[in-house]
């Protein structure tokens, strides 16, 4: 019999909680996302995640330890060879990733790549080198408004993105010019994680605006993940954020795009008044997207402190026989070198209403100890790397 009949997963997407014991082979020894964020900033206010435990299981300026938490609390290592979202991400379901995905971070795409995007799409690529997506949109957005080239970068990550104007280029041109580039990266030598679509508005630099019309690609997951084992199972698998597109919608019974994190949050609250048998898996971009990414800890620590506001309120509507689990799937300190993100433990907090115990449980040495424990608690087949924590949640 299940312990827990509905948990919600929700990922702040890279909010680490300090350096990984193998951050030194990634260069990111000393990244401490959360940590440094409070620090810069002055100090945080996260009065539900402190009482989850956050101020326990870190330092952070601003959030202090208490002596009675709410749940368990925990740090995870990542085992598999990467630090990108879809690794975090699968990894957390159960998989382990032995090989980095491709990244064209320092040369840009091939030219025998781009050549076939250009032959097959019908369009001229302009571009083509690493950058932020709203810089790269003042430098070359009025360009392709008037030629309708495509606007093709790429980042620290393992992704191709097309930026295209909603309006003078059309959705649904974007879309399927990113189709093409899917079919085309398929190719082992340019195998990339992610086509994502990069749709705008505006008339020129420093009007442009990205839309919420984003639209990511990704690979396959190359095994079953939990989430396809609770599909098969006949239980509910509803995704909020980009959770489908990162797998490729494998394993997911309702999804719910988000046009922000506070809106992911929001549409989580509503769910939770719903009466569904399974898990709620919620991905919070923002983070990642707009404040890591971009190098602002001010942005991140005031998205933080929106976020730990809607915590409250969800926390508020759960059963007793919810589960609510806070994690992530990477870090990506603002207060480091570059635009990359960073290797990081990642924060697990588990709580339900029903719970009599609390505190800190051992360092997971796999994000795959979340997928087992959700695996675990609905008896669907275990996946092959991880160890469940449902045991100890009493």
């Amino acid at each position: 019999m299940k312990k827990y009949k509905r948990i919600f997963t929700i990922v702040i997407d890279s909010c680490g909680f300090g350096s990984a014991p193998d951050s030194y082979k990634f260069d990111d020894e000393g990244a401490d996302t959360i940590g440094h964020i409070a620090e810069k900033c002055g100090g945080i206010k996260l009065e539900n995640l402190q009482k989850l435990g956050a101020g326990n299981l870190h330092k952070i300026t601003g959030l202090p330890p208490i002596p009675n938490t709410e749940g368990y609390y925990l740090k995870m290592q990542e085992a598999s060879v990467g630090k990108d979202t879809m690794t975090g991400h699968w990894e957390l379901m159960g998989l382990y990733i032995d090989e980095p995905f491709i990244t064209f971070t320092d040369t840009g795409f091939p030219k025998e790549l781009i050549d076939e995007l250009e032959k097959r799409t019908g369009y001229k690529v302009i571009g083509n080198k690493a950058a932020s997506g709203t810089e790269i949109l003042d430098e070359l957005g009025e360009r392709h408004m008037q030629t309708k080239e495509m606007i093709v970068y790429t980042s620290a990550d393992s992704v191709l993105q097309i930026a295209a104007h909603e309006e003078t280029f059309g959705l649904d041109e974007l879309l399927k010019c990113c189709d093409i580039a899917r079919e085309i990266t398929m190719k082992p030598e340019w195998k990339v994680g992610r086509v994502i679509a990069r749709p705008f508005v505006g008339s020129g630099k420093g009007k442009f605006e990205r839309t919420a019309n984003r639209h990511d690609l990704a690979l396959e997951p190359f095994d079953k993940t939990v989430l396809e084992e609770l599909k098969d199972a006949k239980f509910d698998v509803i995704s909020v954020g980009k959770i489908a597109d990162i797998f490729v919608e494998k394993g997911i019974t309702e999804k719910h795009k988000s046009k922000s994190s506070v809106h992911g949050m929001q549409q989580t609250i509503e769910i939770a008044d719903k009466d569904f048998n399974g898990l709620c898996f919620v991905n919070l971009v923002d983070f990642d997207a707009k404040w890591g990414h971009r190098r602002d800890p001010e942005g991140y620590k005031n998205e933080l402190e929106k976020f730990d506001i809607l915590l409250g309120e969800l926390k508020a509507k759960l059963n007793d026989d919810d589960l609510l689990v806070v994690t992530a799937d990477h870090g990506n300190d603002p207060t480091w070198k570059g635009t990359d993100h960073t290797r990081e433990l990642v924060p697990l907090f588990l709580y339900s209403k029903s719970m009599t115990g609390t505190g800190l449980l051992r360092t997971s040495e796999t994000f795959a100890d979340l997928g087992a424990t959700i695996a675990d608690n609905f008896k669907v087949k275990l996946p092959k790397y991880g160890v469940s924590l449902l045991e100890y949640l009493k």
